[in-house]
């Protein structure tokens, strides 16, 4: 049953991280906004989240969350809240730091997930259950919160205002030649395929007329993986892992005709823009995490890798296991990502 008949008087909105799981996020706020344009809304984000989200939701009052600062960082934001009180909170992450932060935030309601999706103790700090949809994705349980807030249910879209600076910039990474992005690394390097394939796949994609830049974020393993990739090729392509916003990632990608990376924070900046993206799946089944507009168009070994690791198939484990084999990545072959990268060029009319 939906809470509101008419438009509430505000929202909070607590999803802290990833990048990933919040630029999914972006698509059920702005579906609340766009059937109730005059409802306050505040969004409690990591603090690298509330950087990106700040200027791509210029209506949205963002509280960024310090997680170093421990409970420190969690009294931060609730004197930042200064006693408002809200008629809804949505809680769209299971996690014991979200839980214990959402106590000090007041609001009539407190919408949780159901017991499908609900883990590490959220219902125990929620006070209305929202349903989970038939589907998987992550996305679309957060676009069940909306309809049960009383929203009539929406097709997720994204509207990203990209500034003209980071516009003009990524411009002026261009050529004549259509660009293919490769964001090679997750944070966590289990996720992240191999130096040999993306060099492989890169050579295959200059052959074919395309512009190759890497890019990625500033840590360790990003850096390592693009510097290893650099020294398997036969000639060089711009690397900006490290150099560039992630504001200036999502206009890059934006300008670009392709994005190829694992599951990661980029897959679905790509997605949030409408670029085309071969996501990279072995770990986490893509059905759930996959960039939401391009899952047709992922290179998955996760049903393999969780045969082969659990003597199950997919439907006989539960929706969101995870395959434990630091290796699995290794599973997808070279053959298999350059297919689906001429499958994507010809049905997209890349060339």
């Amino acid at each position: 049953m939906a809470l509101f008949s008419t438009p509430p008087q505000s929202l909070c909105v607590l999803r802290l991280s990833a990048i990933g799981d919040v630029c999914n996020a972006i698509a059920a706020v702005q579906a609340i906004q766009s059937q109730w344009p005059d409802t306050d809304i505040t969004w409690i984000a990591g603090k690298a989240e509330a950087a990106l989200l700040t200027p791509l939701l210029p209506s949205v009052k963002v509280i960024a969350f310090d997680k170093k600062q421990g409970w420190k960082g969690m009294q931060a934001v609730w004197n930042a809240l200064n006693g408002k009180r809200f008629d809804a909170l949505l809680h769209m992450q299971s996690a014991i730091r979200a839980s214990l932060l959402s106590v000090g935030i007041k609001a009539k309601y407190k919408l949780g997930f159901d017991k499908v999706r609900a883990s590490d103790l959220q219902s125990w700090f929620t006070n209305t259950k929202v349903p989970s949809p038939t589907s998987l994705h992550v996305l679309d349980g957060f676009m069940a919160f909306t309809e049960t807030l009383g929203l009539k249910a929406q097709t997720p879209s994204w509207t990203l205002p990209v500034s003209d600076a980071d516009t003009q910039w990524a411009a002026g990474q261009l050529t004549d030649k259509p660009l293919l992005v490769v964001a090679p690394a997750a944070s966590k390097a289990f996720k992240n395929w191999t130096a040999e394939g993306y060099a492989a796949v890169i050579e295959h994609a200059l052959h074919k007329g395309f512009d190759v830049i890497l890019a990625g974020g500033p840590g360790k393993i990003e850096i390592e993986l693009g510097q290893a990739i650099e020294r398997q090729l036969s000639r060089p392509v711009k690397n900006l892992i490290g150099k560039t916003s992630l504001l200036q990632l999502l206009a890059l990608e934006k300008a670009a005709a392709l994005v190829l990376a694992p599951d990661s924070g980029p897959a679905h900046l790509a997605n949030a823009v409408n670029t085309p993206v071969i996501g990279l799946y072995a770990h986490h089944n893509p059905a759930r995490t996959g960039p939401y507009n391009w899952r047709q168009y992922v290179v998955s070994v996760y049903e393999e890798a969780i045969k082969a690791e659990t003597g199950k198939s997919v439907d006989e484990v539960s929706w969101r296991t995870r395959v434990k084999d630091e290796n699995a990545m290794q599973r997808i072959t070279i053959e298999s990502v350059i297919a689906r990268f001429d499958e994507v060029t010809e049905k997209e009319e890349l060339l």
